[in-house]
């Protein structure tokens, strides 16, 4: 991998798990990581609070959806790097946040874009390079299986619906503009750092709460969804090495092995010597209004191409998140969310 000590970097949505795990990749290179962050009510930055202290990120105020702020950031910043993550990314959610979720998703994506457009180089005068964070939710109920490059898109929530936006916005800023913009297509990839609105983390959270005596239950949605879940650090090295290619080109990112939900619980609650069935409830609330059935990645390009492979299996990710989740109920610190 090539090096770039001193190149700035710019992470919009740095608070997130892939951006925290993305700037520590970067910061541990020697770049100059600067990471866009949206305010919020919730100001806790606990993902990025070690990176913060000791001066290895810089956190700037902005939203993707203001474009102004994004043109006058990039203006100043000048990054060589711009890595766009920022989005509305709870697919549930976004059925009762429609609008909010195309702005954020989708038309963000097109601010940063066209801020890339016109500011074009770096303070060195090399050309910026731009990731975008493309979703496996843009196949949808895809009509084969595993899903590559070459799978059409068939999105059936606002989310994937907003993301197949951002995606084809990056394909056509690329082919017009001829600028060095690729999307990762990445499938469901966890870790410790996950929010609790995800079902991998709100599982390992319930198993840790049940484990102390703290919570009996746990309501989940459709036990048979099938998804394709790797590791959030090995999916953000893969974005790295997207932006270090002589030509810029789409990856699908994935394990190519899928599990579903039922499965998950039984690995999760099995780490704690726990019966899944006697603390998991299906409650029709959490169903999806147009479900996802399976969804498997075909990561063959991004090995061949990139050097990439998983490193992390499904069922040691699940045993690093079960461990953390206990341990944070051992030490009170529920508010890491």
């Amino acid at each position: 991998m090539a090096a770039h000590a001193g190149a700035i970097a710019l992470i919009t949505g740095v608070s997130g798990q892939d951006g925290s795990y993305l700037a520590e990749l970067l910061a541990a290179q020697g770049m100059q990581v600067y990471g866009l962050v949206r305010r919020k009510a919730d100001t806790s930055n606990w993902r990025i609070q070690a990176l913060l202290d000791s001066g290895r990120l810089s956190v700037i105020p902005g939203d993707v959806t203001d474009g102004g702020a994004v043109m006058r950031i990039m203006s100043q910043l000048r990054p060589r790097f711009v890595f766009n993550l920022a989005a509305q990314s709870f697919v549930h959610y976004s059925w009762d946040v429609p609008l909010a979720t195309a702005e954020a998703t989708g038309l963000g994506v097109l601010n940063v874009l066209e801020a890339v457009r016109q500011v074009r180089t770096d303070a060195t005068g090399q050309a910026i390079r731009f990731y975008q964070a493309s979703s496996s939710e843009m196949f949808g109920n895809a009509a084969s299986e595993p899903q590559s490059e070459n799978t059409p898109f068939h999105p059936r929530s606002p989310y994937g619906v907003a993301k197949v936006f951002g995606h084809h916005i990056t394909v056509n800023y690329r082919e017009s503009y001829e600028l060095f913009a690729v999307s990762g297509i990445l499938f469901n990839h966890e870790s410790e750092r996950r929010g609790l609105a995800f079902v991998t983390r709100k599982v390992t959270m319930a198993v840790a709460l049940i484990k102390r005596g703290l919570q009996d239950k746990v309501a989940l949605g459709n036990l048979d969804a099938r998804r394709d879940w790797g590791y959030a650090p090995d999916y953000v090295r893969a974005m790295q090495l997207m932006l270090e290619q002589d030509e810029p080109r789409d990856f699908v990112i994935a394990t190519g092995v899928s599990n579903t939900v039922r499965e998950l619980c039984e690995a999760a609650f099995g780490e704690a010597g726990l019966d899944w069935q006697k603390h998991v409830e299906v409650d029709p609330a959490f169903m999806r209004p147009a479900e996802l059935h399976i969804l498997r990645g075909d990561s063959g390009m991004a090995q061949a191409m990139l050097g990439w492979e998983p490193e992390v299996s499904f069922g040691e990710m699940i045993r690093r998140m079960v461990a953390a989740d206990i341990d944070r109920v051992d030490s009170g610190r529920h508010w890491e969310v």
